[in-house]
């Protein structure tokens, strides 16, 4: 099993942002996967990836809502907020049961001061537009963003689930550092354009979910742990007819996984880890021990040979269910309409 080692710092992006090599995605501490986490182990987790040198730090005011980044904002007391990287994001309203994404400049605004508030800080390192608002040309919303900058609250602006067009427009009004997408063994669709265009364009990349979310980490025993209230339960890969056919990937993951001697997770965190040094992946976990795994897979090390092998035992086409059901279509890397188009309220 791979050892924990010194987690290095790298660039993101071309505009002078550095990060440790691996991020912490925040939001299974509060929401989305299960019941929330005990604040207080939240932030000993928070302190422990800290301390271990994850000091990219990834919440959105939709996790909980809300409740993620006053967990952060506690977290981060004390003369911790000066060793961490912190993202944040924006773009989905919610209340009343119901959810709307929005990216108009007054929304915007007013979504950044209050983020601002509740995580306790003067500025934002890096912020993101969480989804994309499909009403909204790009450039208006980035045009908000580029004034935030302007005005100091926030230093970088990042897009999330972005067409490879959408990036490039958004790109033009101001410089994008980052660019959020999930990426991982089964989830490969970005490698087709968007990721080609964040290359072009000195765009960092940012993986969600790089383990499957969890999946490759558990495998079929996943979804026997998933509470009621758990968001993937109702996810096509999760489908149980779809976890059956699945685990004969795991399986193979985990045959390869033993060669190497390191776990499943591992070997699948490492195949990100080694797609380039301006890719960060950002795994998430509300365990330390967990924490610990993953940090332990930047010291796995595959030959080509190896990540053709692994590539092989993970087809895009051996994998059943989408990442998404039809109804979160406009989730997944979302154009807007010309900017001609717009009329402002």
């Amino acid at each position: 099993m791979a050892e924990a080692c010194v987690v290095k710092r790298m660039k993101l992006g071309s505009q002078g942002f550095e990060v440790s090599a691996q991020g912490l995605g925040c939001l299974g501490l509060s929401s989305f996967h299960g019941d929330p986490k005990r604040e207080t182990d939240a932030i000993a987790l928070l302190h422990h990836a800290i301390n271990s040198g994850v000091t990219f730090l990834d919440t959105s005011d939709i996790y909980g809502p809300e409740t993620n980044e006053l967990i952060l904002a506690k977290a981060l007391k004390d003369g911790v907020r000066e060793k961490v990287d912190l993202a944040t994001k924006f773009g989905f309203t919610y209340g009343e049961g119901n959810t709307e994404i929005k990216g108009d400049p007054a929304y915007v605004r007013a979504a950044c001061e209050a983020s601002l508030k509740r995580l306790d800080v003067a500025c934002i390192d890096l912020y993101y537009q969480h989804r994309i608002d499909t009403r909204v040309p790009i450039e208006i919303t980035m045009g908000e963003l580029k004034k935030l900058v302007e005005e100091g609250k926030i230093k970088y602006i990042g897009l999330s689930e972005a067409s490879a067009s959408t990036i490039r427009r958004a790109h033009a009004v101001h410089p994008v550092t980052a660019v959020q997408i999930e990426w991982s063994l089964w989830s490969r669709d970005v490698e087709e354009d968007i990721i080609p265009t964040c290359r072009e364009l000195g765009i960092g990349i940012v993986a969600y979910s790089p383990l499957g979310r969890g999946f490759f980490a558990s495998g079929p025993k996943l979804l026997e742990n998933l509470g009621q209230n758990d968001f993937r339960k109702a996810l096509p890969r999760f489908q149980q007819e779809n976890v059956d056919h699945n685990k004969i990937v795991y399986e193979n993951v985990c045959a390869m996984s033993e060669k190497k001697g390191c776990t499943p997770g591992q070997l699948a965190l490492a195949w990100v880890h080694h797609q380039g040094d301006d890719v960060c992946p950002i795994p998430g976990t509300t365990k330390i021990e967990n924490l610990n795994l993953n940090i332990g897979a930047l010291s796995v090390k595959l030959t080509p040979e190896e990540m053709t092998e692994l590539e092989d035992i993970v087809r895009p086409e051996s994998v059943k269910g989408e990442r998404y059901g039809n109804m979160l279509a406009t989730f997944k890397n979302s154009d807007t309409p010309p900017l001609s188009s717009w009329k402002p309220a």
